[in-house]
């Protein structure tokens, strides 16, 4: 008797489109209205809309280009204050409520401070606050510190808090997100973010999908997925996690896909082991070139290291590499051939590939196999590193990592008259690492969860535990202030959201694009921009440096300085004049000319220990989603 086969389950649909539509019924019509369609940036994902074009709208015009994570991101926003019985509970209390339990709880809208003796926050005044912070600072050696950002943060408190640290005594400043991504770009292709802009995935015919998951933390890329199906080019997800969303998905945009209950994505699906990415990048760049189908030319005139790298991969025996990937060599041709004969191909990649050990070798392979067929350095092709908040890639733009470029520290040292740390300071997990060695006595945190941050959350409380002092920029409570807290100091300061900010402020999408948001909304009244936060406390802790902090409480000062400091951004000085919105210069590469030393593209070879790969007796992988 004939059985039936079950259809591939999906994303999107309608259940989508009704969370979406609950959510704005929960936050009211009216109040979601105003705040869509404002001229603020989107606090969802890095693919960035809205802006001086109008909300819901991308670069391109595209509107409505909006989804289920842009009315949740807006959603905590415009709650009411927390009630203040709610801080008559000890922590404890607090920590048996989950992470969607303690966001709508409220908006933060007062200072909250826990003693290390307490077992409670208790609200104080703004003054009480930054005195005390400004306290724990001036009695802290600067090493044994450490500032840290997450992506939600504009551009211009992102530079205040590296001008910060660094004036401060140190370079320990950093964010998490694809800093992995930042290194191997740099050293591959010279510079640190994607090749592409938006209007190359409108022309591509092949994406690669590596290790992300954009049905679910960015929703709208699945609409560019699948008009390159619809034009006839085809996907390919490296992802060792079957993703419905990425099989098939019913874009919420195209009623013929609804209808239809959804729409292929995915022509081809490698499911490899878990941390055995590099050889299967290999394994198709091996393939490609049995096949005699790599770009010799472009190899020859416009790379360097190849030959080392052909070699690392003619090392790897077909057998080897199902053994060690669990993917037939079948599956590889297919998937080689599919590369093969495409002429606009994209590689885009999220922190499956980042978050290892050997994340910067990852993607040093994406690279790698990129350039075998010139698909770096001309249009509807190259890098898309696929970043999860709205300003991460801003944020390290402007300057928050351990290590900025020496002409980049010349720059402030000149214009400011001040001399800057030449030490390399300590990344995110670096910086954890030496809390948890109990090295770390004061952490100034921006935004964000670095707990939860943390693949092993048992380790990060244990280590956050160990900072004597920690000082949060905040917008709502969540288990970031309440884990790891027992036994230290508490500072938890609360923040204008991103359409709240009293003067305009802008974002770097993944897409090398700067928005100006006009902020404006007011809703609270005890809370205050970034900017200023940081301002006032680098003026109670420096002192008389040479720098007057209070001239960067005006955004557009602050915009003067990075324009003249940061490559590429010179048109940052005019933006809130001009409400001309750009890319980054000299990012996009629609020509293979390459800002590394010998001008050229590098291959890099990195040591596989398949041995230690296929020994392991077991393997975990941990997940960060935002559904």
């Amino acid at each position: 008797m004939a059985t039936s086969v079950p259809k591939p389950a999906g994303g999107g649909g309608m259940k989508k489109v009704l969370y979406t539509l609950a959510k704005v019924r929960d936050m009211g019509v009216q109040k979601a209205t105003k705040t869509l369609v404002s001229k603020n940036t989107c606090k969802a994902c890095g693919l960035g809309m809205g802006g001086q074009l109008g909300g819901m709208t991308n670069e391109l015009s595209e509107f409505p280009s909006v989804c289920n994570k842009s009315v949740q991101a807006q959603s905590t926003d415009i709650q009411r204050p927390i009630l203040d019985e709610i801080f008559s509970h000890d922590i404890a209390d607090l920590r048996e409520l989950s992470e969607k339990e303690l966001a709508t709880l409220g908006r933060l809208n007062t200072p909250l401070y826990k003693h290390q003796d307490s077992k409670r926050f208790k609200p104080i005044a703004w003054s009480t606050a930054l005195f005390m912070a400004s306290e724990r600072f001036k009695k802290t050696d600067p090493n044994r510190s450490f500032f840290y950002s997450s992506g939600r943060p504009s551009n211009e408190a992102g530079f205040l808090l590296q001008l910060s640290a660094r004036l401060f005594g140190i370079n320990n400043c950093s964010y998490y997100c694809h800093q992995a991504t930042s290194v191997a770009l740099g050293a591959t292709v010279g510079t640190a973010t994607a090749t592409v802009e938006l209007e190359d995935l409108t022309k591509c015919d092949l994406v690669f999908i590596i290790g992300a998951n954009p049905a679910s933390n960015h929703p709208r890329l699945i609409h560019q997925l699948k008009a390159c199906r619809d034009r006839g080019g085809h996907i390919v997800v490296i992802n060792p996690a079957k993703e419905p969303g990425l099989v098939k998905f019913a874009v919420p945009k195209s009623p013929g896909s609804l209808i239809a209950g959804g729409t292929l994505i995915a022509s081809e699906y490698l499911q490899p082991n878990i941390d055995t990415d590099r050889v299967l990048l290999q394994a198709i760049a091996k393939a490609v070139a049995e096949s005699g189908n790599m770009e010799q030319h472009y190899i020859d005139n416009y790379t360097e290291g190849f030959a080392a790298y052909e070699q690392q991969i003619n090392s790897l025996s077909w057998q080897q590499i199902e053994d060690i990937t669990g993917v037939s060599t079948d599956d590889i041709k297919k998937v080689a051939q599919r590369y093969a004969t495409s002429e606009h191909t994209v590689f885009a990649w999220g922190m499956g590939l980042t978050y290892h050990l050997h994340g910067v070798d990852n993607v040093e392979e994406v690279v790698n196999l990129s350039l075998i067929r010139g698909m770096v350095g001309k249009p509807a092709a190259g890098l898309l590193p696929l970043r999860g908040h709205s300003n991460v890639q801003g944020i390290g733009t402007i300057g928050v990592r351990p290590v900025l470029q020496a002409e980049v520290m010349a720059c402030i040292e000149s214009l400011f008259g001040v001399t800057l740390p030449m030490s390399n300071g300590l990344d995110t997990m670096a910086a954890m690492q030496a809390a948890d060695r109990s090295e770390i006595d004061l952490a100034l945190l921006m935004g964000g969860n670095l707990y939860a941050s943390n693949p092993n959350s048992a380790w990060a409380e244990k280590a956050l535990a160990k900072i004597n002092s920690k000082v949060f920029l905040t917008t709502t409570l969540n288990r970031g202030h309440l884990d790891g807290s027992d036994d230290t100091e508490v500072l938890v300061l609360p923040v204008t959201a991103r359409d709240e900010e009293w003067q305009p402020k802008t974002q770097e999408s993944i897409f090398n694009f700067i928005r100006l948001s006009d902020g404006g909304i007011n809703r609270l009244a005890n809370v205050r921009p970034e900017s200023w936060i940081l301002s006032e406390l680098a003026n109670l802790v420096l002192g008389k440096s040479n720098i007057d902090f209070t001239h960067f409480q005006s955004h557009r000062n602050i915009r003067d300085a990075i324009a003249k400091i940061i490559p590429g951004m010179e048109e940052l000085a005019s933006i809130d004049v001009a409400k001309r919105e750009f890319h980054v210069n000299h990012r996009v590469l629609h020509t293979p000319e390459f800002k590394t030393e010998s001008g050229k593209a590098h291959f890099r070879t990195s040591t596989i220990d398949s041995t230690e790969i296929q020994t392991r007796p077991c393997r975990l992988s941990t997940v960060r989603s935002e559904g």
